[in-house]
């Protein structure tokens, strides 16, 4: 589990980093007089705010089911280890047929 949470975090922090390269060529392009640059800016300003909006509460999502997904397997794993079996029969008898 400790891998995944690794990757989360990482995954998390480029998100970040990716949504503040934007910010900063929003304030970069803040002196341009263009227009076509002022409603790029205004733009790409509005679609930054609300897809920051969006990631959070996506990213709260997936946490939270992660954690009851976590909680799940520790409450009643032989539940998971057996769902797994029969899913894994499934699996192997449909790709053995032809």
């Amino acid at each position: 589990m400790p891998k995944k949470r690794e990757k989360i975090g990482t995954m998390s922090e480029e998100m970040q980093n990716i949504i503040e390269h934007a910010r900063a060529l929003v304030n970069a392009t803040s002196d341009e007089v263009d227009e076509r640059v002022k409603t790029a800016r205004e733009a790409l300003k509005e679609r930054l705010d609300s897809s920051n909006m969006i990631y959070r509460d996506i990213e709260e999502q997936f946490l939270e089911k992660v954690r009851v997904a976590d909680e799940f397997v520790h409450v009643k794993p032989y539940y998971v280890i057996g769902g797994t079996f029969i899913g894994g029969l499934l699996l192997g008898w449909s790709m053995s047929r032809k």
